[in-house]
């Protein structure tokens, strides 16, 4: 048996630099990686898609040269082995590049294998049997296929799938209108596939407000992806070389070919085979690890960070879980989750990000709250680059004046959300923003001018 003073499993966003910390204050660390190195973000997430994104950005944006004057002979021709080569290598040096830190920590003692808890604060990975006083868990999430009617007759796709393909699938059926959906949707339409999207709900990304659904959609729409939602009889069949995927139970039509299937209707976390009844760490209905305000499970002294804790599906909220945990061993402090503002986007083209509150949130509040709008196509730095597709709104709480929530679907929306964020964690008053002098011509400069057209948001009846 090998005593640390930590171990920590999984080298997800929040686990390479947890062991980092943890090895520069002293403590003795092992870190344990069954796969690559870097977690879903950096294998199968943010890092690959981000990069393909790109991809599907140049092959867009070069069909529409001529708008801005520019002329390309010929059509615009996608090579996919050859954005999968970039992707990989992309991937590779990010992947690598963890590894190598963490091999090269002085502290830091890595394992390569699957670890199973035999106790509380014991971990076995292959022949070796290690002991701490500090666990954290950071093993993340893997995509679910859900039991649809006859999935197991199709060659169905994951997102990690998705991934792995080297020409471009002649019409691609996505089953699931979020995150994961959208953003290959529109990717591989850039590519030069048909896209059709199904989505059970009525409407697309259901948990935004109808008005950001709407406007994702129409994007979408305008770049020729057929979108299907009410689709409450989703069944899935093969014949002939094509997925057959059924989508109402009366509406005609009532099904839609395809020659590639996505499944992305959502995630279930990587808790199942660790041995977490050994150590008797509980779990959830849905089987996230539950932890408290400090991230620390129903053991004492021992912590789930990251997707699996069910607390955050991105990598910021992973890598934060890690300021959470040390900053609260290492420095003294009382960080907890609770604290955090919720903040994500969403990679579509133009991109979408939210902060706080949605507008239906702030109706049920009981807050007063004040609302303003504007459109992207009142927004100089917009109409100057073409790209005047979306919207941006704020909420604002009418006694307090602080803000409660920003949504922006539109043009650098993902980089102009922190200039609000980081007003909110101040919680300083909307007039900061409104009085400070913004650069011209940029997004950001028109948040001052929409400020000043706030009017009152009618309560939820």
């Amino acid at each position: 048996m090998k005593r640390y003073d930590a171990i920590i499993i999984g080298t997800g966003q929040a686990g390479p630099t947890l062991a980092s910390r943890l090895a520069a204050s002293g403590m003795s660390t092992a870190i344990v990686e069954r796969g690559l190195f870097g977690g879903t973000c950096v294998n199968t997430g943010c890092t690959p898609t981000k990069t393909l994104v790109a991809s599907a950005r140049v092959a867009y944006m070069a069909r529409r040269a001529a708008e801005y004057g520019v002329d390309i002979e010929g059509p615009v021709r996608v090579d996919l082995k050859r954005v999968m080569m970039r992707k990989n290598d992309v991937v590779g040096r990010s992947n690598k590049g963890v590894e190598k830190w963490l091999r090269s920590t002085e502290n830091v003692d890595v394992y390569t294998g699957h670890a199973r808890f035999e106790g509380p604060h014991t971990v076995r990975v292959n022949d070796d049997v290690l002991t701490a006083d500090r666990i954290y868990i950071n093993v993340g999430t893997r995509a679910s296929v859900p039991p649809i009617p006859g999935v197991e007759k199709a060659n169905v796709l994951t997102n990690a799938d998705m991934l792995k393909l080297e020409s471009v699938p002649e019409h691609l059926v996505i089953v699931g209108g979020s995150y994961i959906g959208l953003e290959f949707g529109q990717m591989f339409r850039g590519f030069g596939s048909q896209v059709t999207i199904v989505e059970m709900q009525p409407r697309l990304i259901s948990r935004e407000d109808p008005d950001v659904s709407q406007a994702v959609q129409g994007i979408l729409e305008s770049e020729g992806i057929n979108v299907r939602t009410d689709a409450e009889c989703i069944t899935v069949d093969s014949q002939d070389g094509q997925v057959i995927v059924g989508v109402s139970c009366d509406e005609e039509p009532n099904a839609v070919k395809g020659t590639h299937l996505l499944i992305a209707t959502g995630r279930k976390p990587n808790s199942d085979d660790l041995g977490l009844d050994k150590a008797g760490i509980e779990l959830d209905a849905r089987g996230y690890i539950t932890v408290n305000d400090e991230l620390e499970t129903s053991v004492k002294g021992v912590w789930a960070l990251g997707d699996v804790n069910g607390q955050g599906a991105f990598t910021h909220t992973a890598y934060n879980d890690h300021e959470i945990v040390a900053d609260n061993l290492l420095n003294g402090d009382s960080r907890r989750v609770s604290d955090r503002i919720p903040v994500y986007a969403l990679y579509v083209d133009p991109p979408l990000a939210r902060i706080g509150m949605s507008e239906t949130e702030a109706r049920e509040s009981g807050r007063r709250v004040q609302m303003a709008t504007r459109s992207m196509t009142r927004v100089s730095r917009a109409v100057e680059k073409g790209e005047t597709q979306g919207f941006m709104k704020i909420l604002i709480d009418a006694d307090s004046k602080e803000i409660l929530g920003f949504s922006i679907v539109g043009t650098g929306g993902d980089e102009v959300a922190h200039m609000v964020l980081n007003v909110m964690a101040a919680k300083a008053p909307y007039t900061v923003i409104q009085r400070t002098v913004q650069i011209h011509p940029t997004v950001s400069e028109l948040i001052p001018t929409m400020l000043g057209d706030l009017k009152p948001l009618e309560a939820s009846q």
